[in-house]
């Protein structure tokens, strides 16, 4: 074989250290991010936190008018030091006391429910216990509505779709109808249901006992029957709020959206974008000795400290300006909920901010944002287009919950036939479409709806 010489042109990105701190600092989440800077806080002498507020503050904030063009929001405005911006992160209580209550809300919010019945929602997880039960007599909660100028006549149905979110049971009365609703929100075939409802409805008393013969006796049925329908009642949750109450993991939001003076405005949660900066004392001392022996070492913590301050600033920021472009195409949300969430990709906000799509990607990863509908992944609002559909999937979602809440309890909509009413909507999704985010929204098929109907029509 003979050895050739040739050139050729080309380009290539080499991966500094720098470059790499700089794109994982992007992708920390804020409990990670805390995390690496006490680490390079407690390994680089030249650093510092940095507790009080910037001069300008002009990394906090950014300003968007809901008038103006999509594109101009990227003049930063600084908050206010008069108080006028009142940083509600700072009033947020430390730990996972909120957690629940955004948690539940927010799945609320996801289902299209009406501003009055989320007051409502929220009004009630203001009388639920740590295990999850209602702990008021129902007129006082209507007392209650009615003093916050809700109607309480809409207590009851609130309350019920409370239950059906995740943990179900939250605002249950009694551990019966706790469990009765866990029960009716399983989704994979369950042998024994039947019977573990009977169970729930007059039998919890002999559960305690763990006999399957004193049960099978009570039920006038096998022991086996019996063992299996106890063991399906022994695996639902009788204090689903010590379950949320258990979980160290509450989301604080990096970044919340509120009304602005024009529009909208997005601030930047100090408690989850944590500031350094250079020690100026060290820096100077460092400038005087100027290439003196020993240092060098000095030095080289200087320049990794430089580094690390600018990335840090750099990831603030950049969160900062795609949040505000995401609220510049999500605005119909941001006035009517999740029903009008508007299709938006990873690209279209890269292009906005002026940035790669893997660089949106990274900063939007394990990062929350406060809205007046509740808190959000920023990675939500990047839903795909569906397919002959101009609007996102959550919004399908809450259309296809609304149908479903207005159908006629005798006559349930079957799958097929909401993909006929979404069709007339211009929204064109295959059956399977339906059945799926029936499925991730906790809705039974069309013939459970219909028997649940009826039961409860007997019930009356």
């Amino acid at each position: 074989m003979k050895a050739t010489l040739s050139q050729r042109l080309g380009q290539n990105l080499t991966m500094t250290p720098h470059l790499l701190q700089a794109i994982g600092l992007l992708q920390l989440d804020a409990i990670r991010l805390e995390q690496e800077v006490r680490r390079v806080l407690d390994s680089n002498p030249m650093l510092e936190a940095c507790e009080d507020d910037p001069v300008d503050g002009a990394e906090d904030c950014i300003e968007i008018d809901a008038e103006g063009p999509i594109g101009h929001a990227f003049e930063r405005t600084a908050i206010l030091a008069d108080g006028e911006s009142d940083d509600i992160f700072a009033r947020l209580p430390a730990g996972e006391s909120t957690d629940m209550r955004l948690n539940l809300l927010e799945q609320l919010a996801l289902r299209g429910l009406a501003e009055d019945d989320l007051a409502l929602a929220a009004l009630i997880l203001d009388h639920v216990a740590d295990s999850g039960y209602l702990e008021v007599a129902p007129e006082h909660l209507a007392d209650a509505a009615r003093t916050a100028g809700l109607a309480a006549e809409r207590i009851e149905a609130v309350r019920h779709l409370l239950m059906r979110c995740e943990p179900e049971g939250i605002g249950a009365r009694d551990v019966r109808e706790c469990l009765a609703v866990q029960l009716a929100e399983l989704r994979e075939p369950t042998p024994g249901r039947s019977l573990a409802r009977r169970i729930i409805e007059g039998h919890l008393e002999l559960l305690a006992s763990h006999d399957p013969l004193r049960m099978a006796k009570a039920l006038n049925i096998e022991p086996e029957q019996a063992a299996e329908a106890m063991a399906v009642v022994l695996r639902l949750d009788p204090r689903p709020g010590a379950r949320l109450a258990r979980s160290a993991d509450a989301v604080v939001p990096d970044v919340r959206i509120e009304p602005g003076r024009r529009g909208w405005r997005v601030v930047l949660n100090r408690r989850c974008t944590p500031r350094i900066r250079i020690d100026p004392i060290s820096e100077q001392l460092l400038d005087r000795c100027d290439r003196q022996p020993g240092t060098d070492t000095l030095r080289e913590l200087l320049q990794q400290a430089r580094w690390f301050a600018r990335g840090l600033c750099t990831r603030h920021e950049t969160l900062l300006k795609v949040v505000a472009a995401i609220v510049e195409h999500q605005q119909a949300f941001l006035r009517t909920g999740a029903g009008a969430m508007a299709p938006l990709t990873l690209k279209q906000i890269a292009d906005a901010v002026g940035v790669h799509e893997s660089t949106v990607s990274r900063i939007t990863t394990g990062k929350y944002v406060q809205t007046p509908f509740g808190t959000f992944e920023l990675k939500r609002f990047f839903a795909v287009r569906l397919e002959g559909a101009e609007v996102s999937g959550p919004a399908v979602q809450s259309m296809v919950r609304k149908l479903i809440e207005t159908e006629a309890p005798s006559a349930p909509l079957p799958d097929d036939a909401i993909v006929v009413l979404l069709a007339r909507q211009g929204v064109r999704i295959a059956r399977r479409t339906v059945a799926k985010y029936r499925d991730i929204m906790g809705i039974a098929p069309a013939r459970e709806r219909q028997r649940r109907g009826r039961s409860l029509a007997c019930a009356h």
